[in-house]
């Protein structure tokens, strides 16, 4: 067993020995160039011991920069960075405490890491970055994609069993360059090392483990509680603990039970309100139940803290926080959003009103959407207590955060509860304003008529006035609605008169609004400069900080092109540019709307485990509106109906629920030609038939050709009708015509790989084969069968046999055996069990599950058995198949 414990008031740095010795060897390599440590597991797993002692041991080698997460409501902006501003002083202090933007602080933060060589090499320690505000991760970001170029060792710890599919830290540590990226393997201590510790405090191993689970933590309670009774639950060894403290000293660590992290020593002593608090302090730590950390006290760790402050009563609880809450107040430079904190569980609604909105406010600064809208929405809760028009005012910055986090529907409430409170006070254009916001949120959340008639209202409340920006506006906005009914003539109309009168008012941002909406009619209509107009529109709106039309004209861009002009491989480079951009500035709702955009083109370009990790991205988000569901549903959907799975037609159905919702014939069309397809690879022709004829009956009148031509394709493949609509796609046209090779070479030159091998399929034998091992490849079983049949029906000889019914009929392409695993994995087996169950080797487990992983498109087994329940994938076992 190696390594020995530090002191009897830390987790105990049992077999950690190889973790401390990579750290160390991280820490000189990256003088030649920094590098990343990722320390992740569960909690109580000596993730903080662990770096506290590597940092001991570098001594004079390193400058520690140490900032943590704080599990707050809401999590503090720039947490992490406010730490380390305060120990380092200087102009990253300076610009913290003036409030400066996020370049600026991010500036003289990097500023603070450069110096002379002889310097120390800084060591950046970001603890609990699963707790991490949107801020935070943006300087993560930027901080991992530049230490390359600089001479410093950043070490970002994390509990990666609280990481959801969808946590925004994943797509963080993502970002980072992997080849600057090194993981720090922390397991639980072995069943050897528990033993031995269990039986030097006279306790029953076998008990020891089973209570711990190897947890350092918990094993270091045990250890500590020496002569005493094992309870049910190790972590009420601390409550035992606390119970045998004199009272003023057990109500000091009560005190401090409700401060996240540390209790500084000002707050202690301004909130104690207890008479030789030093002489309670000592008695706390002497004891076992604190320990001293930074120039305050804390529990040893956040799950004891969890443990005490939930045992209190809910009076007791609020009157702590109370307690802190006054005290805090008046320590100047406190985080107004640890005030809102305390002040939300005291119950102390003036203070939530005061702290809440600047705290928001800062967050806002900062492009913590989510954390501001958050706080914003505990300040709402208690708008009462304000005027009418301050009142008005706060719903309207809590509206427009939550829109820019994704919470279209708490958006929504916001801004019609707003309109309500500016039609009382007789203020038309504020009314007109927040019926455009309306009219854009009941679009996102599947309102169409509500859309519809708010845009209406917003125009002709105002249309008889002068002009002023709030006209320009709705009428822009009137222009973006004729635009998205493929209604482009007066979309450009509309919105030209939208741009003109903007720019007599000097209102840039209508301007650029109004020009993206002119512009993305324009591109859908073929005009050659559309393309550079909508990228010198975001180019505007990024500089502007309109964060909200930067990433629209991106939308639009990659939009047309996938959508209207068929052009997947140069949609591909702007769609990536707008997750980047849409990430980058924490739009949550622009994010999955983009990531079903892209699993849809990469159903295109065959990428199918691509596009299933992205669908499952995009729908795994909470609140799922039609306007982010339509996409990956399809995506999903055509996938599913290719392969056989026998949900693909319920997903199918739901997609054409959610495009109804909206009423477009843009998301209308994409769902009835997938759905044909469906039928069509079952054999039903006549529903593929009524499902193409009902996609050009509601596009009728439009001019969008690859959506008419996916349709007309459908409607020809199934009873032979060829369509007389003149606006049909030109390779869908050859297609129809029987010129494959011709569509074969026009979709390669799109990207449509998916299209090609369609055409191909309909060519010679040497052309069909091809298509045949594709899709066989893609296990695309449903479509391999129909093809199969057509080239029997054509009398084509010597066609390649399929793979094998068992992997072909699976829905993720899985052998039986790999699904059998899977199922496994699911009901919680080890590799060890399933091996043994199997009667394979642990190496051969080993494999299938790596297989698997790669089939799912899952980082690990967590990821995968979330996949697999999301797809329907784990049902009852399928038969195995020796031979895998």
């Amino acid at each position: 067993m190696s390594g020995s414990g530090t002191t009897v008031d830390a987790v105990r740095l049992w077999e950690r020995d190889a973790a401390l010795g990579l750290l160390d060897r991280l820490l000189g390599d990256s003088a030649a160039g920094g590098l990343v440590a990722l320390v992740a597991g569960e909690a109580g797993l000596g993730k903080s011991a662990l770096v506290t002692e590597f940092v001991r041991r570098s001594g004079p080698r390193a400058r520690v920069l140490w900032g943590g997460c704080d599990r707050l409501i809401t999590p503090r902006a720039l947490g992490p960075l406010r730490d380390i501003g305060r120990h380092t002083g200087g102009l990253l202090a300076e610009r913290l405490s003036a409030r400066a933007d996020q370049e600026e602080i991010f500036a003289a933060f990097l500023n603070e890491l450069s110096g002379p060589r002889q310097r120390p090499r800084p060591v950046i320690v970001v603890e609990d970055a699963q707790w991490a505000d949107a801020a935070t991760l943006d300087w993560i970001t930027l901080l991992g994609r530049r230490i390359g170029r600089l001479p410093a060792l950043l070490v970002i710890t994390y509990r990666d069993d609280e990481l959801a599919l969808d946590h925004p830290l994943r797509s963080t540590l993502s970002s980072l360059p992997s080849a600057m990226v090194r993981r720090v393997p922390l397991l639980p201590l072995s069943p050897q090392c528990v033993h031995e510790q269990a039986l030097r405090t006279g306790r029953d191993p076998v008990r020891a483990y089973h209570l711990t689970g190897g947890n350092p933590l918990l094993v270091t309670e045990l250890a500590n509680a020496a002569g005493q009774a094992v309870p049910g639950a190790v972590q009420n060894l601390i409550l035992d603990r606390l119970r045998a403290l004199p009272a003023a000293a057990r109500e000091l660590a009560q005190l401090v039970a409700v401060v996240p992290s540390r209790a500084d020593t000002a707050m202690v002593a301004g909130s104690a309100g207890l008479d030789d608090v030093a002489d309670l302090v000592d008695r706390c730590i002497g004891a076992g139940v604190l320990v001293a950390s930074g120039d305050g006290v804390s529990y040893r760790h956040e799950l004891l803290r969890a443990a005490v402050e939930d045992a209190l009563s809910p009076p007791r609880r609020a009157a702590l926080h109370q307690r802190v809450l006054d005290t805090l107040i008046g320590i100047p430079g406190t985080d107004p959003v640890r005030l809102v904190h305390h002040a939300r569980y005291a119950g102390d609604a003036p203070a939530i009103l005061r702290y809440g909105q600047a705290a928001a406010a800062d967050a806002a600064r900062h492009g913590a959407h989510r954390e501001a809208a958050a706080l914003y929405r505990a300040a709402a809760d208690h708008a009462a207590r304000l005027s009418a028009p301050r009142r008005a005012e706060l719903l309207e910055l809590y509206a427009l955060q939550a829109y820019l986090a994704g919470q279209l529907s708490e958006s929504l409430r916001a801004r019609r509860r707003a309109a309500a409170e500016r039609q009382e006070l007789c203020q038309p254009r504020q009314v007109a304003e927040n019926l455009r916001w309306i009219s854009r949120l009941a679009w996102w959340t599947g309102q169409a008529a509500l859309a519809r008639e708010a845009t209406d209202r917003a125009v002709t409340s105002l249309a008889t006035g002068p002009p002023c920006r709030e006209l320009a506006m709705a009428y822009s906005s009137l222009a973006q609605q004729h635009m998205r009914a493929w209604e482009h003539d007066e979309a450009i109309a509309v919105g030209e008169q939208a741009r003109v009168m903007a720019q007599e008012l000097g209102d840039a941002e209508t301007v650029v609004h109004a020009t993206i909406n002119v512009q993305a009619a324009r591109l859908t209509r073929g005009a050659t400069d559309a393309r550079a107009a909508l990228l010198e529109a975001h180019e505007r709106a990024a500089a502007a900080g309109y964060v909200d039309q930067a990433v629209r004209a991106l939308v639009c861009l990659s939009g047309g092109l996938t959508d209207e002009l068929g052009q997947y491989g140069s949609a591909v480079v702007h769609l990536d540019r707008a997750l980047a951009y849409a990430a980058e500035h924490d739009l949550d709702g622009y994010l999955h709307y983009l990531l079903g955009a892209r699993a849809n083109l990469r159903v295109h370009s065959c990428d199918w485990t691509g596009a299933l990790r992205d669908a499952d991205a995009a729908l795994a988000g909470p609140g799922q509106f039609a306007v982010t569901a339509v996409f990956p549903l399809v995506a999903r959907g055509r996938i599913e109906a290719a392969r056989g799975h026998p949900g693909a037609l319920a997903t199918l159905t739901e997609a054409a629920r959610r495009a109804d919702e909206i009423g477009e014939p843009q998301w209308m069309a994409p769902v009835a030609a997938a759905r044909s397809e469906y039928f069509l690879w079952n054999g039903d022709l006549d529903r593929a038939a009524a499902q193409a004829r009902q996609g050009l009956a509601r596009a009728a009148g439009t001019c969008q050709p690859f959506h008419l031509g996916a349709l007309a394709y459908r409607l020809w493949q199934a009873d032979g009708t060829r369509t007389t609509t003149t606006a049909v796609a030109e390779p869908y046209q050859q297609m129809i015509n029987g010129d494959w090779a011709g569509a074969a070479a026009a979709w390669t030159a799109r990207g449509a790989i998916y299209l090609r091998l369609e055409a191909m399929a309909a060519g010679d034998r040497t052309a069909a084969s091809e298509a045949l091992r594709m899709l066989d490849g893609l296990g695309a079983v449903r479509a391999t069968e129909r093809l199969r049949a057509r080239l029997r029906q054509r009398g084509v000889t010597g066609v390649p046999r399929g793979p094998r019914r068992p992997t072909a009929a699976h829905p993720a392409g899985l052998t039986a055996r790999q699904a059998e695993i899977l199922t496994m994995l699911a009901d919680g087996s080890s590799n060890a069990d399933i091996a043994a169950k199997l009667t394979l080797s642990r190496k051969t487990v080993e494999h299938h599950i790596s297989a698997l992983l790669g089939k799912l498109g899952a980082a690990n087994r967590g990821q995968a058995i979330v996949i697999a329940h999301r797809r329907n994938l784990v049902l009852s076992p399928n038969p195995a198949d020796p031979s895998d």
